[in-house]
């Protein structure tokens, strides 16, 4: 009897300590549930949500400083959701603007540079 007592209660526990966090609708203590987001992060979720509550996952990581595609992803895992929808990275890929992936930037002729001057 007492197992069982035992096990219902680990699995209750296991089943909220992964419940779903809504950033539009949770208190700053409910988001510090979430691994990863402390004080400050929730802080600044917290401000941005006072400005507009978030559409999607894209909106919340543009606005919320620190929060990459990274974050994101690791703050989903561990049940956080933006208007109930769970985190897809395919979303963000396609909501930024394209950047440069090479490192090595042209040289503009126009620019003297120091070896040009000797």
């Amino acid at each position: 009897m007492i197992r069982t007592l035992f096990a219902l209660l680990i699995a209750t526990f296991a089943l909220t300590a992964h419940a779903a966090v809504d950033i539009n609708k949770a208190s700053q203590a409910e988001l510090e549930t979430i691994k990863g987001i402390g004080p400050s992060m929730s802080g600044r979720m917290l401000d941005e949500r006072k400005k507009g509550a978030f559409k999607d996952w894209p909106d919340m990581v543009t606005r919320v400083k620190g929060i990459g595609q990274g974050n994101a992803g690791k703050f989903a895992a561990d049940g956080l959701t933006v208007n109930g929808s769970g985190f897809k990275p395919e979303l963000l890929a396609s909501s930024k603007p394209a950047t440069r992936t090479d490192k090595k930037h042209p040289v503009d002729a126009s620019v003297e540079t120091p070896a040009a001057r000797k």
